[in-house]
């Protein structure tokens, strides 16, 4: 029998291996440029201008960024992705990434696009789960006002009624389709109605199997303790606990909010608090697996490679049903093939929808990769070395 090689995210043979040389060498070329702050401006800039006049843009867009971190336009092509990464024991969560509209009719017109992708996503293998945001069904100002406890309107109520109705419909074709809800976490002043909305779903369909996720952000400094109060609650409740934890994305927004409004910043102090809190938050829940569905959403070896030591260090499978990590498409993938090849759960978030609706998200996916500090030399030093070694 072969000895399976130690857990390591630098083996870029694994890392790469379903990457062609010519792909490698794109990856090169666009991880370069997004490294160069003035470049991600002006292309964050001057993109919504060129489709607005309707410049032959989107053949470059899509060549390049697009195919990076999407899996397509549509969900076939998306489908297309999915198959490939299974070749390679790697799951997906189809993640739906148009930006939703506002309005009624958007909110209405959102619920069946949804409906079909878990539709699909149970007639196939690898796509175990779907990701949603609550604004994606709802007013973003309607959410405010209900998290802030003034007393709606009766066509405020109404109005939350049918956001509500919208996502039990959501999550009732997803227990029926046994596919896991992952429900993102949004800004902290309109988190509350998304909380108390997925633990209605939770109490209902988390009996025996973890079908709801709630997201636990843990650069926010009171989320570890929402965690272990979540976790209470579930217990008490008679049902399981989703828990996808990830460190957070609205980090500068909410502290320039808490500066302007003249309220403590809910964001942690440091990063060193925010890795802390989330390692903590790993321990906890596997520490208690037969109650938790624990999904690691973090592009932090430290972090992946901490929970596979947990797994090890607690006698817990590698395959186990309530453990799986995630990594964004086109990102990681030294983190992602690696734990795959290792026997592990992993899945890609994988977006999908046309080049132009995408745009938000492409952007954030720039900025993101500029903003963290070493995220880029990390991804250009693997694919170049990878490069290097096959030569």
């Amino acid at each position: 029998m072969e000895k399976q090689l130690p857990l390591s995210f630098d083996n870029t043979a694994i890392a790469f291996e379903h990457k062609t040389d010519g792909a490698l060498r794109k990856a090169d070329f666009l991880f370069s440029n997004i490294g160069k702050p003035w470049l991600v401006k002006l292309g964050a800039a001057l993109t919504p201008w060129a489709f607005k006049l309707r410049l032959p843009v989107k053949g470059i867009i899509k060549a390049t960024i697009f195919n990076q971190f999407c899996g397509g336009e549509s969900m076939e092509e998306a489908a297309a992705t999915a198959a490939m990464l299974n070749k390679y024991h790697v799951n997906v969560a189809l993640d739906y990434g148009v930006e939703a509209m506002e309005g009624e009719h958007n909110y209405d017109a959102a619920v069946p696009e949804f409906i079909r992708a878990i539709k699909y996503a149970g007639s196939k293998p690898n796509i175990p789960f779907i990701p949603i945001k609550i604004t994606g069904f709802a007013r973003f100002g309607l959410l405010e006002k209900v998290h802030s406890g003034v007393t709606l309107s009766a066509e405020e109520q109404a109005e939350f009624e049918r956001v509500r109705a919208r996502v039990m419909t959501i999550a009732e074709t997803a227990a029926a389709s046994n596919i896991s809800l992952l429900i993102d976490a949004e800004e902290s002043w309109i988190q509350q109605p998304v909380d108390d909305l997925t633990d209605e779903l939770m109490v209902r369909f988390n009996q025996g199997r973890v079908i709801i996720f709630n997201t636990f952000q843990l650069y926010r400094h009171d989320r570890l303790a929402f965690l272990t109060a979540s976790f209470e609650k579930a217990q008490r409740g008679g049902y399981l606990l989703g828990a996808k934890l990830v460190r957070g994305a609205y980090m500068e927004k909410e502290r320039k909010r808490a500066a302007e409004m003249g309220y403590p910043s809910p964001i942690q102090p440091n990063k060193e608090a925010a890795d802390r809190d989330y390692n903590a938050a790993l321990q906890f829940c596997m520490e208690r697996l037969d109650k938790v569905g624990l999904f690691v959403g973090t592009h932090n070896e430290d972090s992946c490679m901490l929970a596979a030591q947990l797994m090890d260090r607690y006698g817990i499978p590698h395959n186990h049903p309530h453990v799986s990590f995630s990594q964004l498409y086109g990102m990681s993938d030294n983190i992602t093939f690696n734990l795959a090849h290792a026997g592990y759960q992993v899945s890609k978030y994988l977006p999908y929808g046309p080049v132009k609706d995408v745009m938000p998200y492409l952007v954030r996916r720039a900025q993101e990769n500029t903003s963290i500090a070493g995220q880029m030399g990390r991804e250009l030093g693997l694919i170049r070395k990878e490069l290097k070694r096959r030569k």
